[in-house]
């Protein structure tokens, strides 16, 4: 059962994070990750050398925080840990100067001792966290952690502390995997006695690889990109490890990197000529201008300016721009290159910057600031490198809306969307294969569509800057993995989120409950009055087509009415089809409890009230003639004068109702019964509502609305009679035995002649 109470607690080491000591990616990585878990709702403590270059002022605010020794193969060193709290995150400093107290991370002769010193102290502190911090994840990075899974199985399994802790591996660059002679397997790591360890840290007869123990070892392995975990699968970008990444597939992943999105933000980065946002573009053109002076180039907002900030390496795809340098520069394509590197690639970049004056500007050197001011002044950023596990440039680039042209491999191919000339689709260009004359091509679809098509070329940029590659979109698959090696405990932001979704669907089925709600309540009213609603239900689909025919004959032939009948068209239809055995009494009665709940039901039920007795109507005419019309004239008679007098709309309508005797299996069957009873009793009464039944049987649709109050009052008289007329069953028999309906319209017929 999940454990709401406590939080995932992962300790997060790394041989470099921003902003303490950064190299490359890594430190960038280790440096916004934490932070991002952290406002997740997980407990961070990150790990890291206390190096002799971390700045004065963070080792001030240092705090002792313990210290031990810690054994690594025949010898003991001392380990302090100088415990930091910075922007929310928990950094622990791993302190001894014999191995740290240097002038660069890496680099020595003796890095081999120095990092597994690293990883032994790693697994060493976690008996040393503060109080109430009990490791359930232990995330390495890159080869100098990567003993860490290894003595943490070999040296640590079986202790209480250590066996809910769960390792994770990140792979940021296969190339880099920390190889030494086999030589320090016992002299320094302690594991040439354990059969296991030895056979799967040798690479070769003569040597061991780090990062190979932590395949192996770790319980988990990630990337920094979906392509690339695929790519380094292969023998082309595996570096000698695909064998082993290929047989742990099953626990490998790619996991995109993030940037700091606050950081690296175009409306308020103070490092850039003037600032802008999606919405409003306008300080990028500045910054171009200034660019463009500050770098010797020809000051041309019709030129696209393409940058680099990039080390000059092949890796990089240097050669590639080396090849197609001269085309791009003649071809009108203004090029700005700052990085240092090899040798060869610096001096070709000279060359061209003599060649095209105003058009090509190389700075060989290292210049943050500088880079900040290409980043957002330039239309397109190349980087055409030969591999690339993730890289942050392109998505720097994409936030200050420099469109990248980028070759399709590892995390350029993930983060960048090729544009698409037809749907508009895209965040950039992009070309296969590492081949010059293809990365020429993408850099002139560019241009061309930035000459040629400047709305197009406006959307892009809108996409590209609107793309999320914040660190908290990261930091949600990272804790994916770590809950899923730990589903006892029940994580923070699944809890947070189940109300938000119950919630939504509420106010949704409201309507749902109440739309029921609003059908019972004609329902109360009915059952008030004893009414069944399955007597409606049986008569209502077989009445239908014969309601429109006989209804339709009769009221062409019945067209004149009066000008209070037109009043009280819809009144009459519905009053007419309760002239089964309703009194003036019963009738107030219900007509006072239904209007105010039947508003509802007028609009669905008015069709069904005269379709209804269409099928019954012809049966029943004949009989009601003989049985119906007599008892209802001799009984009820005398209290139809009374009521017709009172007003021409109330009489069409109350006699009527009083005058039906005829059994109840429809609603508006006085719309033929009026006639039998216009013989007996008042025919002057009777043939007004005639009528006016007639007149109201066609504009019935037209005139819902009008008399939308007084037709539910005729369907609650209409239904409660029938419930008291299903036991007279004599009637019931002739009416169905009754003719057809031809039959009943002669007679009909003749009845109006007769009158």
């Amino acid at each position: 059962m999940a454990d709401s109470s406590k939080k995932m607690q992962i300790v997060f080491a790394s041989a470099e994070c921003a902003p303490f000591v950064k190299t490359g990616g890594l430190g960038d990585v280790a440096g916004s990750l934490p932070a991002a878990l952290v406002r997740a709702g997980a407990e961070v403590i990150v790990m890291v050398p206390k190096y002799a270059t971390i700045k004065d002022e963070y080792k001030a605010q240092m705090e002792h925080f313990s210290d031990f020794y810690v054994s690594l193969g025949w010898r003991n060193e001392y380990c302090g840990l100088e415990k930091l709290e910075y922007d929310g995150v928990t950094y622990m400093f791993i302190d001894n100067e014999r191995y740290f107290a240097r002038d660069y991370p890496y680099g020595f002769f003796d890095d081999g001792e120095r990092f597994a010193f690293f990883s032994k102290a790693i697994t060493e502190s976690l008996q040393h966290l503060p109080a109430g911090f009990e490791c359930d994840i232990l995330h390495c990075n890159d080869w100098q952690t990567a003993l860490a899974p290894v003595f943490l199985r070999e040296f640590y399994q079986g202790l209480p502390l250590y066996d809910r802790v769960k390792t994770v591996f990140s792979i940021h660059n296969v190339a880099f995997q920390g190889q030494f002679s086999d030589t320090v397997m016992e002299d320094i790591l302690g594991v040439a006695h354990i059969p296991a360890a030895a056979s799967q840290l040798r690479c070769d007869a003569c040597s061991i690889n780090y990062m190979m123990g932590a395949l192996r070892y770790a319980d988990a392995i990630t990337t920094v990109s979906p392509t690339y975990a695929n790519e380094i699968q292969t023998p082309e970008f595996g570096e000698g490890l695909d064998g082993v990444l290929r047989e742990r597939s099953y626990a490998l992943q790619g996991i995109l990197n993030g940037i700091d999105v606050t950081g690296f933000d175009p409306a308020t980065d103070k490092r850039i000529a003037a600032n802008y946002t999606v919405e409003d573009r306008g300080g990028k053109a500045v910054c171009k201008a200034k660019l463009q002076e500050e770098l010797g180039l020809e000051v041309r907002d019709d030129r696209p300016l393409m940058v680099m900030v990039t080390r000059l390496t092949r890796q990089k795809g240097m050669d590639l721009v080396m090849y197609a340098l001269d085309r791009i520069l003649s071809g009108g394509v203004q090029v700005a290159v700052l990085g240092t590197g090899d040798r060869d690639y610096e001096d070709g970049l000279r060359y061209f910057q003599d060649k095209y004056p105003g058009t090509m500007a190389a700075r060989i050197e290292f210049d943050p600031a500088l880079s900040q001011r290409m980043y957002a002044a330039a239309d397109m950023f190349l980087m055409p490198s030969k591999f690339e596990p993730c890289g942050l440039s392109q998505i720097i680039a994409m936030r200050y809306g420099t469109l990248p042209i980028v070759r399709e491999t590892g995390g350029l191919k993930d983060t960048v969307i090729p544009y698409n000339e037809f749907t508009g689709e895209g965040t950039g260009f992009s070309f296969s294969n590492f081949n010059g004359d293809e990365m020429g091509d993408a850099v002139f679809r560019a241009a061309r569509l930035f000459w040629d098509n400047r709305d197009a070329w406006n959307q892009l940029v809108t996409q590209a800057m609107s793309q999320d590659f914040s660190w908290t979109r990261s930091a949600d698959k990272y804790l994916d993995l770590y809950f899923f090696m730990h589903p006892e405990i029940e994580r923070p932001a699944t809890v947070v989120d189940e109300p938000v979704v119950v919630a939504e669907p509420e106010p949704k089925a409201e309507p749902v409950v109440e739309e029921p709600k609003a059908e019972e309540k004609p329902v109360k009213a009915e059952s008030k009055v004893k009414i069944e609603a399955a007597l409606e239900t049986e008569a209502k689909p077989a009445a239908k087509s014969a309601a429109k025919k006989t209804t339709t004959r009769k009221t062409t032939s019945k067209k004149a009415t009066t000008t209070k009948a037109t009043t009280t068209k819809t009144t009459a239809t519905k009053t007419t089809t309760t002239r089964k055995r309703t009194t003036a009494a019963a009738k107030k009665a219900a007509e006072a409890e239904a209007a105010p709940e039947v508003k509802a039901e007028a609009a669905v039920e008015a069709k069904p009230a005269v379709k209804a007795p269409a099928k019954t109507t012809a049966k029943k005419t004949t009989a009601t003639k003989s049985t119906t019309a007599k008892k209802a004239t001799a009984t009820k008679a005398a209290a139809t004068k009374a009521t017709a007098k009172k007003a021409a709309p109330k009489a069409a309508a109350k006699p009527a109702a009083k005058v039906e005797e005829t059994p109840a299996e429809s609603k508006a069957e006085a719309t033929v019964e009026a006639k039998p009873t216009a013989k007996t009793t008042t025919r002057k009464r009777t043939t007004t509502a005639k009528k006016t039944t007639a007149k109201a049987a066609t504009p019935k649709a037209e005139t819902k609305p009008a008399a939308a109050k007084e037709e539910p009052k005729a369907e609650v008289k209409v239904k409660p009679e029938p419930a008291k007329e299903t036991p007279v069953s004599p009637v019931a028999t002739t009416v169905e035995k009754a003719p057809s309906k031809k039959t009943s319209v002669r007679k009909a017929t003749a009845t109006r002649k007769r009158r």
